[in-house]
């Protein structure tokens, strides 16, 4: 399909951070872009403020007639939505060109240089890196991110349109849609499962997905992954290596060996090994991208991070209060093993929602095991998304299992009385679900305090 044929472009589920970015991008291109939601929310705010028309009541009277035709409307929905959707149910009923936001995604990247960062941990905050330096090096780019950038305010950077920068997401495999010039898969680890029956599979569709490379492609690969590529890591021998590691008040100062020469004493702003590695992964894109390594250096040290991820609200001596979207046990590991190097002596509350019954069911003694590293635990309800209640699967199912005496369920309602009755000096709130809707309010209730 032609898109510079398309006039109009309807979004169902528009408010999905994916979803949003796309909507940015058709607005940015000048089409008449409108769509449904569940619910308002900061995103759909920031959309109906660029003119975008948006309603939350599933009914095909609420779309605007000049959407109703065929012929000039692109039709984008999120496989988040339910098939039951009524507006969706129209569409397709009535021979409308329906799309997942993968394709489009394909569609939009196809006839461009495209960089594409695949994993089960990390895309977010490594395409955000990476659509960062090359802006910062003047790429003519468009990069789409799965979160909100700290330094743009935005999950979409446009500074031209011969370049793009994606996350390739292996839910659904809707990675294979994309046809990148330069590929990186950080992390291999078992997730999905609702989608994938097992982890084998999962490891198949991320090779899949290195074959989708356009010819000539070039692929990068965390080290130890059973992949063929440019190798990355921390303090090892792959191609490209992150050397000499110290901290200089809260900052990350190290070398990293590439092929060719060693870039001394670069700067990174945010904590934690996990994130060092998307920081290398994301510069060794640039680099062999052809970016300036002096522009690099100086981009890689004015990086400001995503929205929850590792996100400080609170810093300051007596409290000292982050927010982080992990949602997998290897990412609350990460989580973990950030805040103890930065902290080391302070008792560390996490505050965790689980996402999905499913995940929950599938990697509990995992996720037992890493809260139970924790000072301090409470956990929320386990947060629905797109399923329905597992029959014994739940919080107080997953709270038996978690080592600690200091351990506890908690309501939303309850959530600011259940944190004044600790001692912890660090508090942490986890989850992929609605639990960043409560950030405002804890920041409120403790900022005066701290």
């Amino acid at each position: 399909m032609d898109l510079n044929q398309v006039h109009n472009v309807y979004f169902i589920g528009i408010g999905g951070i994916g979803m949003s970015a796309l909507a940015r991008y058709f607005m940015a291109n000048n089409k008449r872009v409108a769509g449904y939601d569940k619910t308002p929310t900061n995103i759909t705010n920031g959309l109906l403020e660029l003119g975008i028309d948006i309603h939350f009541d599933d009914t095909i009277e609420s779309v605007d007639t000049s959407f109703l035709d065929k012929d000039k409307t692109l039709v984008v929905y999120t496989p988040a939505v339910p098939s039951a959707h009524s507006e969706l149910s129209y569409f397709i009923a009535n021979g409308y060109r329906v799309y997942k936001r993968s394709k489009v995604l394909g569609l939009i990247t196809e006839n461009t240089f495209c960089l594409a960062v695949a994993g089960t941990h990390g895309k977010t905050t490594t395409t955000s890196i990476l659509g960062h330096l090359l802006y910062e090096c003047n790429v003519p780019l468009t990069a789409f991110l799965g979160g909100i950038s700290e330094n743009y305010n935005s999950n979409f950077i446009s500074k031209g349109t011969e370049v793009t920068v994606v996350e390739a997401d292996e839910f659904d495999r809707s990675f294979l849609t994309l046809r990148p010039n330069m590929a990186c898969i950080t992390s291999m680890d078992a997730d999905h499962l609702d989608i994938y029956g097992e982890a084998e599979s999962l490891k198949d569709s991320f090779r899949a997905f290195a074959e989708c490379l356009k010819p000539k492609g070039t692929l990068f690969v965390k080290n130890g992954l059973p992949i063929q590529g440019i190798t990355y890591g921390i303090e090892d021998a792959s191609d490209y290596s992150i050397q000499n590691i110290k901290i200089d008040n809260g900052t990350y100062v190290f070398d990293v060996l590439t092929p060719k020469t060693i870039l001394k004493n670069l700067k990174f702003n945010l904590p934690g090994r996990h994130n060092l590695s998307n920081a290398l992964i994301a510069l060794a894109m640039a680099v062999e991208y052809g970016c300036p390594h002096q522009q690099l250096a100086k981009a890689l040290a004015s990086y400001k991070g995503v929205k929850r991820r590792f996100t400080y609200h609170i810093k300051t001596e007596r409290l000292v209060y982050v927010d982080d979207y992990a949602h997998h046990p290897e990412e609350i590991n990460a989580v973990y093993q950030a805040v103890k190097e930065m902290y080391p002596d302070k008792k560390v509350l996490a505050i965790f929602q689980p996402h999905l019954y499913s995940r929950t069911r599938d990697f509990a003694d995992d996720f037992a095991k890493s809260l139970s590293q924790f000072d301090a635990v409470m956990l929320l309800d386990v947060y629905p998304a797109r399923e329905l209640p597992i029959e014994g699967i739940t919080s107080a199912w997953l709270l038996d299992k978690i080592a600690l005496k200091d351990k506890q369920l908690v309501g939303k309602n309850e959530l600011i009385s259940k944190i004044r009755e600790t001692n912890a000096q660090v508090v942490l709130t986890l989850g992929a679900g609605d639990i960043g809707e409560e950030v405002k309010r804890i920041k409120k209730e403790f900022s005066i305090a701290s």
